[in-house]
């Protein structure tokens, strides 16, 4: 069942919010040994909620928009009672949190239960969800194949039917990167729209938190859920509260779509060139639009993203770096290593860089791109061949993510079902118009364009 499906069934007593949730942790319990998503079942926790939901129905009181909707979150949620790990074998020390997440009392605060917390790639420094210390989280569609990352437990848990949404962070791709080696949809709201607070941080000037779901209403509903202004976080919008949910019927006559050309057309391989062209067929999209200097914007995240990265994790580099992900621990030495002259310059570019694409959207309303070079490699698999050349495969597989997070734009990833594997194409919005990403992805799904299709692995 999708969310909105459950929490209509919910609030019309046809299903107990009690029943839901057992439901979703005997799936968790029979499913997740294969697809190792969960690091974390808050089973107790879980069946308390969804007992105060069935008594505020039956007294007759409103239980929100997502009432009894299962939902789990990456790791790197505060999760009160439960230290936050963030991937990592060092944070296990930490005490437990002693406080939720910003994201999470809002979800239960509209209704709906937590059920536990997700499998995610260390310190967030990843995009194939393959973790040293938990193990992998699984492909539903082949577990021998990658989840993606960093948010690789959320993309296979909802990708695998366990729930419904899940919560992830994005930073320069992870949640595009799941949502697209999964088959399902994921959104990366306008940097600064969601609070982050209470939630283990990768990069500060780039970490976004966003959703996954099944449905783009599922997501929207997630959406607005988790909107709203936080003082806690400093990046945080103060701009109010602004409902896409009740918008997804406009539809998309009016809105003119293109395709991003150039470098987002490069390094490739045939199933995302057949993805983008399907959904730009699907769109009427004809006209291509050049993001300038996306190249360069790739490379300016990078040397931001290992900086800053590093500058986090440098007393535990000292300390212990026996117990760091030896391929995470090194892109931290070497991020701490890169000389300042570097970073400036990348952080000048980036205003230069945000100023160009901004243009785009004076004649366009919306961008569609590639959100991964291909399908799921599988696990274990360290190199692929782009364009003739041999790269390897944990640091290329968000070549097309990270121009567009590097200037924080909101992006809605929807799943091409193709076989034997999907893939994802991202459709790229204005800052603040995660409404028309929605609504473009609403529309695609009620095409049958899009779609998430059913787990095949498990």
């Amino acid at each position: 069942m999708s969310a909105s499906d459950i929490a209509l069934a919910v609030a019309a007593r046809k299903l107990s919010a009690v029943e839901i949730t057992e439901a979703a942790l005997a799936r968790i319990n029979k499913r997740d040994t294969v697809l190792n998503s969960f690091t974390d079942v808050t089973a107790e926790r879980a069946r308390a909620r969804a007992r105060e939901i069935d008594a505020a129905i039956a007294a007759g009181k409103h239980a929100g928009p997502l009432a009894g909707v299962p939902f789990a979150v990456k790791n790197l949620f505060d999760v009160k009672g439960l230290s936050t790990r963030a991937g990592s074998k060092i944070n296990r020390d930490l005490p437990p949190a002693p406080r939720d997440a910003m994201l999470i009392e809002r979800m239960e605060t509209a209704g709906a239960v937590l059920v536990g917390a997700l499998n995610m790639g260390e310190y967030a420094y990843d995009f194939t969800g393959e973790n040293v210390h938990d193990g992998p989280s699984r492909n539903p569609h082949d577990p021998t194949r990658m989840s993606g990352g960093s948010s690789g437990g959320s993309g296979s848990a909802v990708g695998g039917g366990l729930v419904p949404i899940a919560l992830g962070s994005d930073t320069n791709g992870s949640i595009r990167v799941p949502s697209s080696f999964c088959g399902i949809f994921g959104l990366k709201p306008t940097y600064g729209r969601l609070s982050r607070a209470r939630s283990y941080p990768f990069v500060a000037s780039l970490d976004h938190l966003g959703p996954f779901a099944r449905t783009a209403r599922d997501l929207a509903l997630a959406y607005d859920a988790m909107q709203g202004p936080d003082p806690d976080d400093a990046a945080c919008t103060t701009r109010p509260v602004e409902p896409v949910a009740d918008l997804l019927a406009q539809g998309i006559g009016g809105l003119k779509v293109a395709i991003a050309g150039d470098y987002f057309r490069k390094n490739v391989f045939p199933e995302a060139q057949e993805a983008v062209a399907h959904v730009a067929k699907a769109l009427g999209a004809t006209e291509t639009v050049v993001l300038p200097e996306a190249a360069r914007a790739r490379a300016a995240a990078y040397i931001i993203t290992t900086t800053e990265g590093a500058s986090l994790h440098l007393d535990r580099l000292r300390k212990r770096p026996q117990d760091f992900d030896p391929a995470v621990r090194d892109r931290f030495i070497a991020g701490a290593m890169v000389p300042a002259v570097l970073v400036d310059r990348a952080q000048k570019f980036r205003r230069w860089y945000r100023a160009r694409v901004l243009e785009l959207f004076r004649s366009v309303d919306v961008i569609v791109a590639p959100a991964t070079p291909c399908v799921a490699p599988k696990l274990g698999q360290a190199t692929f061949t782009l364009d003739g050349v041999e790269l390897p495969v944990r640091a290329n597989v968000g070549i097309h993510t990270q121009p567009i997070s590097f200037i924080g734009l909101p992006v809605v990833a929807v799943p091409v079902p193709l076989q034997p594997m999907p893939i994802g194409v991202q459709i790229i919005a204005a800052p603040w118009r995660e409404d028309i990403a929605l609504r473009v992805a609403h529309a695609l799904e009620k095409m049958g364009a899009v779609a998430a299709p059913s787990p095949r692995g498990i």
